[in-house]
Parts: C-alpha cells; sequence; structure tokens
C-alpha cells in the first residue's frame, strides 16, 4: 500500500534540472527550478506549474489527470531554508482527499569546488483526506557534483516507523542525473531510485522508479520538461494501475 507524495520531493536543493518527482519532486525539493527574488541576507522563491501528471517516485497521485502545483521558499545567507509546496490529488483513485501540502526545512550549501550538500526534513500532509493517519515525515539529504556541463545528485530519504505508515518505516535511495547541451537552452536528464518499505505496490515492500527526459528554459521564468515515467508495481488485478509507465510533461514559472 502507498500512502503519500512528493517532497523529495525528497530534495535536490542544489541540483539546477528538475525531474517532475516530491517531487520530494522528485525530486529537488518539494519544488520546480527556484530562483532567488531578493537580495540580501534573506531571500524569497516562488515557484508554480502546470503537469500533466503528479508523479512521486514514479507513482501517479494524480489518477493520469493534470495537477496544478505550486510553493513558496525562504532561504538565507548561512544556507538554512523553510518553505512548503503544493500540489492536486484525483482522490477517487488515491484516496488522500484533493490536495497535498509539504512543508520542509533544512540546510543546503557548497562544502569543495563542484561539491555541494542539502540535509533537511520534510512533512507530507493531506488535509482533507477522511478517516485514518495520512500525514507522515521523513529526513532527507544529498550530495550534488557538477562537473563542466554535467551535474549528479545522490541522496537518501528516510521515513521512521509512523502510523501512517501501518506502523512501520520507509527507506528510498535515488540518482539524479543532467547534462547541459551547449549552446542551447535543453538540458538531459535521469533518475533511478529504490524504496524499500512501506510506500511501494510489491508483495516484498521493494520497488524501483525511473525516469529519462528533456527540459527547456522557453522565456523568462518559463520552462518546460518532458519525461517518460515509471516504476515497478504489483497491482491486483482489476485496480488501477499507480505505476504504468506515462509521458509526463511539465510547465512551470519561477520567481
Amino acid at each position: 500500500m502507498l500512502t503519500s507524495s512528493r517532497g523529495l520531493a525528497a530534495s535536490l536543493v542544489l541540483a539546477s534540472f528538475t525531474l517532475s518527482a516530491p517531487a520530494f519532486a522528485q525530486t529537488v525539493l518539494p519544488a520546480d527550478e527556484v530562483e532567488e527574488q531578493t537580495e540580501g541576507p534573506i531571500t524569497i522563491s516562488a515557484n508554480v506549474a502546470l503537469t500533466s501528471e503528479y508523479r512521486f517516485r514514479g507513482v501517479d497521485l494524480s489518477g493520469g489527470e493534470i495537477a496544478i502545483q505550486g510553493g513558496f521558499d525562504l532561504g538565507t545567507e548561512s544556507g538554512f531554508y523553510v518553505g512548503t509546496w503544493a500540489s492536486s490529488l484525483d482522490e477517487t483513485t488515491v484516496g488522500f482527499g484533493s490536495t497535498e501540502v509539504d512543508i520542509y526545512g533544512g540546510w543546503s550549501g557548497d562544502f569543495a569546488e563542484g561539491l555541494s550538500a542539502d540535509v533537511g526534513v520534510i512533512g507530507y500532509l493531506y488535509p482533507d483526506a477522511g478517516p485514518g493517519d495520512f500525514d507522515y515525515v521523513e529526513v532527507y539529504g544529498s550530495v550534488g557534483f557538477a562537473f563542466g556541463p554535467a551535474e549528479a545528485t545522490v541522496g537518501v530519504a528516510y521515513a521512521p516507523e509512523q502510523d501512517s505508515l501501518g506502523g512501520t518505516d520507509n527507506f528510498y535511495i535515488y540518482t539524479d542525473l543532467g547534462v547541459g547541451i551547449p549552446g542551447t537552452p535543453v538540458s538531459v536528464t535521469g533518475h533511478l531510485g529504490y524504496t524499500d518499505g512501506f510506500l511501494t505496490f510489491t508483495n516484498d515492500s521493494k520497488a524501483f522508479d525511473w525516469s529519462i527526459g528533456a527540459e527547456a528554459e522557453l522565456y523568462g521564468p518559463l520552462s518546460i520538461s518532458a519525461a517518460y515515467v515509471g516504476a515497478e508495481g504489483d497491482i491486483p488485478v482489476g485496480a488501477y494501475d499507480f505505476v504504468d509507465d506515462a509521458f509526463v510533461v511539465t510547465l512551470s514559472a519561477s520567481f
């Protein structure tokens, strides 16, 4: 059984490319390509997106329908940040209500040339879900590497035992790759993740998810991305296939 969603989005604040995780977005933080809006000791940024499907670690949480997403972030010169991100859900197929709201905070920064880190905690909230426990908390960490036009991120996310996870925990590990095509606004992206725990559809609680795609800057704050996304799954006959492979297109803007 699956009980939750994006966020990581678990968290690639330091990656300059975006995968429709959280999010986690995947994901970069539960927000797509964030740009600074103000200069000084505190910076504020915002983002909005329209995506053909909301996929969290390969799992469809919008019932194959369009999702509206957006968030705000506040960062400091020292690298600490807090933020929130939200997405529409399909309450009929998913069962978590019509909205997901993620609240997160952490620290990100460079500790060597071409080497960066991001650590934090994120809460996945479902304010209009029906009876039962759905909200849960996850901690995350990632290391980013930059070399020329290429970037790579390796990260983990861990949700300790919680009632919303059936009294069990969940461990997720992933890697994201991005390569900019010289002389163009286009980047090629790739993602591979592995889940061990409650947040899968498999009998043994283990599953892989993946995506490959591209993204491009359009004009000003606008960008577009397209990715082929999938995940391993074990779906009962006649049930909705949350992990069926899909082509996902996202139009986003950051401010």
